[in-house]
């Protein structure tokens, strides 16, 4: 494969797919949040606790223990995960469960998860 294979030789722009990329382009903002919710999801700590919670409502002990990290350690990486509304939480007694936020955050792990197992 030679190195100039993937650049383009032509100089025709084809108006028709410009125009409609640009018309459904989302606004800068959007794509500053996908990128910092891309960004978040970059740390390997916070893909675990995700793997985890997949399936499982759970507390930070038990997050800890399958991670085999510090309860404070979990505890931070939810607070990041829970003010980018990846995670949320609902207290019961004195224990505090975690859970993935929504089916949209659970599909785009999932979607990752089978995308990288498909390419092994």
């Amino acid at each position: 494969m030679s190195k100039n294979e993937f650049i383009c030789d032509c100089n025709i722009i084809h108006q028709d797919v410009v125009d409609k990329a640009l018309k459904q382009m989302p606004d800068e903002d959007s794509f500053n949040k996908i990128a910092e919710f891309f960004k978040i999801l970059g740390d390997t700590t916070r893909t675990k606790i995700l793997f985890a919670l997949d399936e499982n409502e759970m507390c930070v002990c038990d997050i800890a223990n399958v991670l085999g990290m510090s309860k404070s350690s979990i505890s931070h990486q939810l607070g990041t995960l829970r003010r980018m509304g990846i995670v949320k939480c609902r207290r019961q007694g004195k224990e505090v469960y975690y859970m993935l936020d929504d089916e949209h955050v659970k599909y785009v792990f999932e979607i990752a998860m089978e995308h990288i197992e498909h390419k092994k």
